[in-house]
Protein backbone atom coordinates (compact mmCIF):
# COMPACT_ATOMS: atom_id res chain seq x y z
CA UNK A 1 0.00 0.00 0.00
CA UNK A 2 2.81 2.43 0.91
CA UNK A 3 4.59 1.78 -2.37
CA UNK A 4 1.31 2.25 -4.25
CA UNK A 5 0.85 5.66 -2.62
CA UNK A 6 4.48 6.55 -3.39
CA UNK A 7 4.07 5.73 -7.08
CA UNK A 8 0.70 7.48 -7.21
CA UNK A 9 2.12 10.78 -6.01
CA UNK A 10 5.54 10.41 -7.65
CA UNK A 11 4.57 12.16 -10.95
CA UNK A 12 3.06 15.05 -8.97
CA UNK A 13 6.23 15.38 -6.92
CA UNK A 14 8.32 15.28 -10.09
CA UNK A 15 6.37 18.15 -11.62
CA UNK A 16 6.80 20.13 -8.40
CA UNK A 17 10.57 19.65 -8.21
CA UNK A 18 11.27 19.59 -11.97
CA UNK A 19 11.86 23.36 -12.47
CA UNK A 20 14.51 23.54 -9.74
CA UNK A 21 16.01 20.27 -10.96
CA UNK A 22 16.46 21.60 -14.50
CA UNK A 23 17.84 24.92 -13.27
CA UNK A 24 20.47 23.12 -11.20
CA UNK A 25 21.44 20.83 -14.07
CA UNK A 26 21.63 23.73 -16.53
CA UNK A 27 23.86 25.67 -14.12
CA UNK A 28 26.26 22.76 -13.76
CA UNK A 29 26.24 22.01 -17.48
CA UNK A 30 26.62 18.74 -19.35
CA UNK A 31 23.11 17.57 -18.47
CA UNK A 32 22.17 16.73 -22.08
CA UNK A 33 24.74 13.93 -22.34
CA UNK A 34 23.02 10.56 -21.89
CA UNK A 35 19.99 12.28 -20.34
CA UNK A 36 17.76 9.42 -21.50
CA UNK A 37 19.47 7.08 -19.02
CA UNK A 38 17.74 8.97 -16.22
CA UNK A 39 14.46 7.82 -17.79
CA UNK A 40 15.57 4.24 -18.33
CA UNK A 41 16.31 4.80 -22.04
CA UNK A 42 19.55 3.15 -23.17
CA UNK A 43 21.22 3.08 -26.58
CA UNK A 44 21.75 -0.12 -28.53
CA UNK A 45 25.51 -0.22 -27.94
CA UNK A 46 25.12 -0.07 -24.15
CA UNK A 47 22.39 -2.70 -24.21
CA UNK A 48 24.58 -5.02 -26.26
CA UNK A 49 27.53 -4.49 -23.92
CA UNK A 50 25.56 -5.21 -20.74
CA UNK A 51 23.73 -8.19 -22.28
CA UNK A 52 27.01 -10.11 -22.38
CA UNK A 53 27.44 -10.06 -18.63
CA UNK A 54 25.78 -9.78 -15.27
CA UNK A 55 27.01 -6.89 -13.20
CA UNK A 56 27.34 -5.63 -9.66
CA UNK A 57 25.39 -2.38 -9.57
CA UNK A 58 26.88 0.35 -7.38
CA UNK A 59 24.84 3.51 -6.92
CA UNK A 60 26.61 6.71 -5.85
CA UNK A 61 25.05 10.18 -5.85
CA UNK A 62 27.95 12.52 -6.53
CA UNK A 63 31.72 12.96 -6.34
CA UNK A 64 32.29 11.81 -2.75
CA UNK A 65 30.11 8.73 -3.10
CA UNK A 66 31.64 7.88 -6.49
CA UNK A 67 35.09 7.79 -4.90
CA UNK A 68 33.78 5.36 -2.28
CA UNK A 69 32.10 3.19 -4.93
CA UNK A 70 35.28 2.96 -7.01
CA UNK A 71 37.39 2.15 -3.96
CA UNK A 72 34.98 -0.63 -2.92
CA UNK A 73 34.78 -1.99 -6.47
CA UNK A 74 38.58 -2.30 -6.59
CA UNK A 75 38.55 -4.13 -3.24
CA UNK A 76 35.86 -6.53 -4.50
CA UNK A 77 37.90 -7.16 -7.63
CA UNK A 78 40.67 -8.57 -5.41
CA UNK A 79 38.45 -11.41 -4.16
CA UNK A 80 36.41 -11.66 -7.37
CA UNK A 81 38.85 -11.34 -10.33
CA UNK A 82 36.06 -11.65 -12.92
CA UNK A 83 33.98 -8.87 -11.36
CA UNK A 84 32.09 -6.57 -13.75
CA UNK A 85 30.38 -3.45 -12.39
CA UNK A 86 27.95 -0.73 -13.30
CA UNK A 87 28.33 2.53 -11.38
CA UNK A 88 25.37 4.89 -11.56
CA UNK A 89 25.54 8.47 -10.36
CA UNK A 90 23.08 11.35 -10.17
CA UNK A 91 25.17 14.45 -10.83
CA UNK A 92 27.13 15.51 -13.90
CA UNK A 93 30.22 16.07 -11.72
CA UNK A 94 29.94 12.55 -10.33
CA UNK A 95 29.48 11.18 -13.85
CA UNK A 96 32.56 13.04 -15.13
CA UNK A 97 34.69 11.83 -12.22
CA UNK A 98 33.54 8.23 -12.60
CA UNK A 99 34.21 8.27 -16.35
CA UNK A 100 37.66 9.70 -15.72
CA UNK A 101 38.74 7.20 -13.06
CA UNK A 102 36.77 4.00 -13.71
CA UNK A 103 38.72 1.03 -15.14
CA UNK A 104 37.45 -0.74 -18.30
CA UNK A 105 35.51 -3.36 -16.32
CA UNK A 106 33.22 -0.66 -14.88
CA UNK A 107 30.41 0.83 -16.96
CA UNK A 108 29.42 4.35 -15.88
CA UNK A 109 25.78 5.41 -16.25
CA UNK A 110 23.30 7.92 -14.89
CA UNK A 111 20.95 6.83 -12.12
CA UNK A 112 17.42 6.05 -13.31
CA UNK A 113 14.63 8.01 -11.65
CA UNK A 114 12.85 5.99 -8.98
CA UNK A 115 9.55 5.41 -10.77
CA UNK A 116 8.39 1.81 -11.12
CA UNK A 117 8.36 1.65 -14.95
CA UNK A 118 11.75 3.36 -15.22
CA UNK A 119 13.32 1.14 -12.57
CA UNK A 120 12.04 -2.02 -14.26
CA UNK A 121 13.59 -0.96 -17.56
CA UNK A 122 16.88 -0.25 -15.80
CA UNK A 123 16.88 -3.69 -14.16
CA UNK A 124 16.20 -5.42 -17.47
CA UNK A 125 19.24 -3.70 -19.05
CA UNK A 126 21.73 -3.72 -16.16
CA UNK A 127 20.81 -7.27 -15.05
CA UNK A 128 22.41 -6.87 -11.60
CA UNK A 129 23.48 -9.84 -9.49
CA UNK A 130 23.59 -7.52 -6.48
CA UNK A 131 23.07 -3.84 -5.75
CA UNK A 132 25.34 -1.78 -3.52
CA UNK A 133 24.07 1.61 -2.37
CA UNK A 134 26.57 4.14 -1.03
CA UNK A 135 25.93 6.07 2.21
CA UNK A 136 22.23 7.00 2.21
CA UNK A 137 20.70 6.36 -1.21
CA UNK A 138 17.77 4.04 -0.47
CA UNK A 139 14.91 4.42 -2.94
CA UNK A 140 11.58 2.56 -2.47
CA UNK A 141 11.06 1.26 -6.02
CA UNK A 142 14.68 0.27 -6.50
CA UNK A 143 14.68 -1.60 -3.16
CA UNK A 144 11.33 -3.27 -3.83
CA UNK A 145 12.32 -4.39 -7.33
CA UNK A 146 15.56 -5.88 -6.00
CA UNK A 147 13.63 -7.74 -3.33
CA UNK A 148 11.08 -9.05 -5.85
CA UNK A 149 13.86 -10.35 -8.11
CA UNK A 150 15.76 -11.83 -5.13
CA UNK A 151 18.75 -9.61 -5.78
CA UNK A 152 20.85 -8.88 -2.64
CA UNK A 153 20.61 -5.23 -1.58
CA UNK A 154 23.52 -3.73 0.35
CA UNK A 155 24.12 -0.33 1.93
CA UNK A 156 27.80 0.50 2.52
CA UNK A 157 29.39 3.32 4.46
CA UNK A 158 25.89 3.88 5.79
CA UNK A 159 25.49 7.45 6.96
CA UNK A 160 22.66 8.75 9.11
CA UNK A 161 22.99 12.22 10.61
CA UNK A 162 21.03 13.20 13.70
CA UNK A 163 18.86 15.44 11.56
CA UNK A 164 18.09 12.63 9.10
CA UNK A 165 17.40 10.21 11.93
CA UNK A 166 14.85 12.56 13.49
CA UNK A 167 13.15 13.05 10.12
CA UNK A 168 13.03 9.31 9.45
CA UNK A 169 11.64 8.62 12.92
CA UNK A 170 8.78 11.03 12.24
CA UNK A 171 7.89 9.03 9.12
CA UNK A 172 8.97 5.61 10.35
CA UNK A 173 5.70 4.04 9.21
CA UNK A 174 6.55 4.96 5.62
CA UNK A 175 10.32 4.37 5.55
CA UNK A 176 10.70 1.26 7.73
CA UNK A 177 9.28 -1.16 5.10
CA UNK A 178 11.97 -0.02 2.64
CA UNK A 179 14.77 -0.25 5.21
CA UNK A 180 13.70 -3.80 6.07
CA UNK A 181 14.53 -4.84 2.50
CA UNK A 182 18.26 -4.22 3.07
CA UNK A 183 20.15 -7.52 3.25
CA UNK A 184 23.37 -6.00 4.58
CA UNK A 185 24.23 -2.63 6.11
CA UNK A 186 27.89 -1.71 6.71
CA UNK A 187 28.02 1.17 9.18
CA UNK A 188 30.88 3.40 10.18
CA UNK A 189 30.47 3.63 13.96
CA UNK A 190 28.87 1.54 16.69
CA UNK A 191 26.22 4.17 17.43
CA UNK A 192 25.23 4.08 13.76
CA UNK A 193 24.17 0.46 14.19
CA UNK A 194 21.64 1.44 16.87
CA UNK A 195 20.18 4.16 14.66
CA UNK A 196 19.65 1.88 11.68
CA UNK A 197 18.18 -0.85 13.86
CA UNK A 198 15.71 1.67 15.32
CA UNK A 199 14.53 2.45 11.78
CA UNK A 200 13.65 -1.13 10.92
CA UNK A 201 16.86 -2.84 9.76
CA UNK A 202 17.32 -6.28 11.32
CA UNK A 203 20.13 -6.13 13.87
CA UNK A 204 21.89 -9.23 12.49
CA UNK A 205 22.21 -7.54 9.10
CA UNK A 206 24.14 -4.54 10.49
CA UNK A 207 27.93 -4.71 10.73
CA UNK A 208 30.37 -2.12 12.05
CA UNK A 209 33.31 -1.99 9.62
CA UNK A 210 34.54 1.61 9.86
CA UNK A 211 34.41 4.25 7.17
CA UNK A 212 35.50 3.50 3.61
CA UNK A 213 35.84 7.25 3.09
CA UNK A 214 38.29 7.48 6.01
CA UNK A 215 40.21 4.35 5.03
CA UNK A 216 43.57 5.33 3.48
CA UNK A 217 44.05 1.85 2.01
CA UNK A 218 43.62 1.27 -1.70
CA UNK A 219 44.02 4.89 -2.76
CA UNK A 220 43.56 5.26 -6.49
CA UNK A 221 46.48 5.03 -8.87
CA UNK A 222 47.39 8.05 -10.98
CA UNK A 223 47.65 8.02 -14.72
CA UNK A 224 50.83 9.37 -16.30
CA UNK A 225 49.11 12.67 -17.10
CA UNK A 226 47.79 13.00 -13.55
CA UNK A 227 51.21 12.13 -12.15
CA UNK A 228 52.80 14.89 -14.24
CA UNK A 229 50.27 17.40 -12.92
CA UNK A 230 50.84 16.11 -9.40
CA UNK A 231 54.58 16.67 -9.62
CA UNK A 232 53.98 20.19 -10.94
CA UNK A 233 51.75 20.94 -7.96
CA UNK A 234 54.35 19.50 -5.58
CA UNK A 235 56.79 22.16 -6.78
CA UNK A 236 54.83 24.63 -4.67
CA UNK A 237 55.39 22.53 -1.52
CA UNK A 238 59.12 23.21 -1.65
CA UNK A 239 58.65 26.93 -2.09
CA UNK A 240 58.79 29.35 0.80
CA UNK A 241 55.21 30.49 0.23
CA UNK A 242 52.74 29.21 2.85
CA UNK A 243 49.33 28.33 1.42
CA UNK A 244 45.94 28.81 3.03
CA UNK A 245 43.61 26.36 1.28
CA UNK A 246 39.80 26.43 1.34
CA UNK A 247 38.47 23.00 0.44
CA UNK A 248 34.92 22.46 -0.92
CA UNK A 249 33.77 25.92 0.09
CA UNK A 250 30.17 27.13 -0.09
CA UNK A 251 28.73 30.55 -0.83
CA UNK A 252 29.98 33.17 1.63
CA UNK A 253 33.03 31.22 2.79
CA UNK A 254 35.22 32.39 -0.09
CA UNK A 255 34.76 36.04 0.91
CA UNK A 256 35.51 35.19 4.54
CA UNK A 257 38.71 33.37 3.62
CA UNK A 258 39.75 36.24 1.36
CA UNK A 259 39.16 38.78 4.15
CA UNK A 260 41.20 36.74 6.64
CA UNK A 261 43.89 36.26 4.00
CA UNK A 262 44.20 40.01 3.35
CA UNK A 263 44.58 40.71 7.08
CA UNK A 264 47.24 38.03 7.51
CA UNK A 265 49.24 39.20 4.50
CA UNK A 266 50.57 42.04 6.66
CA UNK A 267 52.39 39.45 8.82
CA UNK A 268 53.02 36.87 6.09
CA UNK A 269 53.75 38.71 2.81
CA UNK A 270 54.40 35.48 0.87
CA UNK A 271 51.11 33.86 1.92
CA UNK A 272 48.91 32.61 -0.94
CA UNK A 273 45.25 31.63 -0.99
CA UNK A 274 43.87 28.62 -2.87
CA UNK A 275 40.12 27.98 -2.98
CA UNK A 276 38.31 24.89 -4.28
CA UNK A 277 34.57 25.68 -4.41
CA UNK A 278 32.25 22.74 -3.85
CA UNK A 279 30.45 23.56 -7.10
CA UNK A 280 32.88 24.41 -9.89
CA UNK A 281 30.20 26.30 -11.84
CA UNK A 282 30.51 29.10 -9.25
CA UNK A 283 34.13 29.84 -10.20
CA UNK A 284 33.42 32.93 -12.33
CA UNK A 285 31.04 34.32 -9.71
CA UNK A 286 33.69 33.87 -7.00
CA UNK A 287 36.41 35.32 -9.20
CA UNK A 288 34.40 38.51 -9.74
CA UNK A 289 33.63 38.77 -6.04
CA UNK A 290 37.25 38.39 -4.90
CA UNK A 291 38.67 40.62 -7.62
CA UNK A 292 36.52 43.43 -6.22
CA UNK A 293 38.16 43.16 -2.77
CA UNK A 294 40.71 43.65 -4.49
CA UNK A 295 42.67 40.45 -5.05
CA UNK A 296 44.63 39.20 -8.03
CA UNK A 297 42.74 36.00 -8.83
CA UNK A 298 43.77 33.25 -11.24
CA UNK A 299 42.46 29.83 -12.23
CA UNK A 300 44.18 26.53 -11.48
CA UNK A 301 44.02 25.50 -15.13
CA UNK A 302 46.18 28.55 -15.88
CA UNK A 303 48.41 28.39 -12.78
CA UNK A 304 49.41 24.76 -13.32
CA UNK A 305 51.54 25.88 -16.27
CA UNK A 306 53.49 28.36 -14.16
CA UNK A 307 56.28 28.00 -11.62
CA UNK A 308 55.84 29.44 -8.11
CA UNK A 309 58.01 32.44 -9.06
CA UNK A 310 55.88 33.15 -12.14
CA UNK A 311 52.57 32.88 -10.31
CA UNK A 312 51.47 36.52 -10.31
CA UNK A 313 48.29 36.04 -8.26
CA UNK A 314 47.18 36.33 -4.65
CA UNK A 315 44.47 33.70 -4.97
CA UNK A 316 44.02 30.64 -7.20
CA UNK A 317 40.58 29.10 -7.81
CA UNK A 318 40.32 25.42 -8.69
CA UNK A 319 38.22 25.16 -11.84
CA UNK A 320 38.54 21.40 -12.35
CA UNK A 321 36.58 18.49 -10.88
CA UNK A 322 37.89 15.39 -9.12
CA UNK A 323 41.44 16.60 -8.38
CA UNK A 324 40.98 18.24 -4.99
CA UNK A 325 42.61 15.38 -3.11
CA UNK A 326 45.89 15.90 -4.97
CA UNK A 327 45.80 19.69 -4.76
CA UNK A 328 45.85 19.42 -0.96
CA UNK A 329 49.55 18.54 -1.25
CA UNK A 330 50.46 22.19 -1.77
CA UNK A 331 48.57 23.44 1.32
CA UNK A 332 49.99 24.57 4.62
CA UNK A 333 46.62 24.94 6.38
CA UNK A 334 43.27 23.66 5.11
CA UNK A 335 39.87 25.12 5.97
CA UNK A 336 37.01 22.64 5.49
CA UNK A 337 34.10 24.17 3.61
CA UNK A 338 30.35 24.09 4.34
CA UNK A 339 31.12 24.46 8.03
CA UNK A 340 31.01 28.23 8.62
CA UNK A 341 28.27 29.83 6.53
CA UNK A 342 26.45 26.58 5.69
CA UNK A 343 25.54 23.45 7.63
CA UNK A 344 26.82 19.90 7.17
CA UNK A 345 30.55 20.21 6.62
CA UNK A 346 32.74 18.50 4.03
CA UNK A 347 35.15 15.59 4.31
CA UNK A 348 38.24 16.46 6.46
CA UNK A 349 40.01 13.16 5.79
CA UNK A 350 41.73 13.94 2.48
CA UNK A 351 43.74 16.93 3.75
CA UNK A 352 44.65 15.00 6.91
CA UNK A 353 45.97 12.12 4.81
CA UNK A 354 47.92 14.69 2.80
CA UNK A 355 49.61 15.73 6.05
CA UNK A 356 47.93 19.12 6.46
CA UNK A 357 46.63 20.91 9.53
CA UNK A 358 42.85 21.18 9.38
CA UNK A 359 40.44 23.85 10.61
CA UNK A 360 36.65 23.75 10.36
CA UNK A 361 33.69 25.78 11.55
CA UNK A 362 30.90 24.90 14.01
CA UNK A 363 28.69 23.09 11.47
CA UNK A 364 30.10 19.61 10.80
CA UNK A 365 26.83 17.70 11.13
CA UNK A 366 27.57 15.31 8.24
CA UNK A 367 30.79 14.25 9.97
CA UNK A 368 29.72 14.84 13.57
CA UNK A 369 31.34 11.77 15.16
CA UNK A 370 34.63 12.22 13.35
CA UNK A 371 34.73 16.00 13.95
CA UNK A 372 34.09 15.48 17.65
CA UNK A 373 36.87 12.88 17.89
CA UNK A 374 39.30 15.11 16.01
CA UNK A 375 38.65 18.07 18.29
CA UNK A 376 38.73 16.04 21.54
CA UNK A 377 42.00 14.38 20.59
CA UNK A 378 43.55 17.61 19.32
CA UNK A 379 43.65 16.45 15.72
CA UNK A 380 41.87 19.51 14.27
CA UNK A 381 40.78 22.99 15.32
CA UNK A 382 37.12 23.99 15.39
CA UNK A 383 36.36 27.71 15.20
CA UNK A 384 33.17 29.64 15.96
CA UNK A 385 33.39 32.66 13.67
CA UNK A 386 35.59 34.79 11.44
CA UNK A 387 37.68 36.22 14.29
CA UNK A 388 38.48 32.82 15.80
CA UNK A 389 39.26 31.52 12.29
CA UNK A 390 41.80 34.29 11.76
CA UNK A 391 43.35 33.69 15.18
CA UNK A 392 43.68 29.94 14.57
CA UNK A 393 45.30 30.42 11.15
CA UNK A 394 47.65 33.04 12.58
CA UNK A 395 48.83 30.68 15.33
CA UNK A 396 49.31 27.76 12.95
CA UNK A 397 51.29 29.83 10.47
CA UNK A 398 53.61 30.89 13.29
CA UNK A 399 54.21 27.38 14.67
CA UNK A 400 55.09 24.45 12.39
CA UNK A 401 55.41 22.11 15.38
CA UNK A 402 51.77 22.69 16.33
CA UNK A 403 50.79 21.90 12.75
CA UNK A 404 52.82 18.70 12.80
CA UNK A 405 51.25 17.57 16.09
CA UNK A 406 47.74 18.27 14.79
CA UNK A 407 48.38 16.02 11.79
CA UNK A 408 49.87 13.25 13.92
CA UNK A 409 46.89 13.29 16.31
CA UNK A 410 44.42 13.36 13.42
CA UNK A 411 46.02 10.37 11.74
CA UNK A 412 45.76 8.41 14.98
CA UNK A 413 42.01 9.08 14.95
CA UNK A 414 41.76 7.89 11.34
CA UNK A 415 43.80 4.75 12.02
CA UNK A 416 40.71 3.20 13.60
CA UNK A 417 39.19 2.99 10.11
CA UNK A 418 42.12 1.22 8.44
CA UNK A 419 40.89 -1.80 6.51
CA UNK A 420 37.25 -0.67 6.35
CA UNK A 421 37.16 -1.13 2.58
CA UNK A 422 38.45 -4.70 2.73
CA UNK A 423 36.04 -5.57 5.55
CA UNK A 424 33.06 -4.23 3.63
CA UNK A 425 34.15 -6.05 0.46
CA UNK A 426 34.50 -9.31 2.37
CA UNK A 427 30.98 -9.00 3.81
CA UNK A 428 29.51 -8.19 0.39
CA UNK A 429 31.28 -11.17 -1.14
CA UNK A 430 30.15 -13.47 1.66
CA UNK A 431 26.53 -12.33 1.30
CA UNK A 432 26.44 -13.17 -2.40
CA UNK A 433 28.30 -16.47 -2.09
CA UNK A 434 26.66 -17.72 1.10
CA UNK A 435 24.90 -20.52 -0.78
CA UNK A 436 28.21 -21.74 -2.15
CA UNK A 437 31.00 -23.38 -0.18
CA UNK A 438 33.86 -20.85 -0.01
CA UNK A 439 37.39 -22.02 -0.56
CA UNK A 440 39.59 -22.63 2.45
CA UNK A 441 41.85 -19.76 1.40
CA UNK A 442 39.02 -17.31 1.14
CA UNK A 443 37.46 -18.50 4.43
CA UNK A 444 40.74 -17.74 6.18
CA UNK A 445 40.98 -14.27 4.58
CA UNK A 446 37.37 -13.52 5.40
CA UNK A 447 37.83 -14.41 9.07
CA UNK A 448 40.87 -12.15 9.25
CA UNK A 449 39.17 -9.21 7.50
CA UNK A 450 35.83 -9.32 9.31
CA UNK A 451 37.05 -10.46 12.68
CA UNK A 452 37.79 -6.99 14.00
CA UNK A 453 34.38 -5.73 12.94
CA UNK A 454 32.68 -8.61 14.76
CA UNK A 455 34.59 -7.81 17.93
CA UNK A 456 33.42 -4.20 17.79
CA UNK A 457 29.78 -5.26 17.50
CA UNK A 458 30.05 -7.51 20.51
Amino acid sequence: MIRFIYNLFWPIGLLFFLPGYFVKMARRGGYREKFGQRLGIYDRQLRACLSKQKSTWLHAVSVGEVNIALKLANALRVVEPDLRCVVTTTTTTGFALANKNAPPWIEVMYTPLDYWTIIRRAFSVIRPVRIILVEAEIWPNLAAEAHTRRIPLVLVNARLSLRSERRYRQFRFFVAPTFRLLDLVCVQEREDADRWAALGVARERIHVVGSIKYDPDGRDQMSEVQEAKHQTRLAWVNSECPVLFGGSTHRGEEAILATVFLRLRHQFPSLRLFIAPRHVERVQEIRAQLTALPLRVGLASEAIRQSPDELDTDCVLLDTTGELQRWYDIATIVFIGKSLTAHGGQNPVEPIMAGKAVIFGPHMENFATLAKALVLRKGSIQVRDVDSLEQAIDELLHDSEVRRQLVQNAREVLSEHHGATARAAALVHELCSSEQQPSQVYSKNLREQVGSAGKQEK
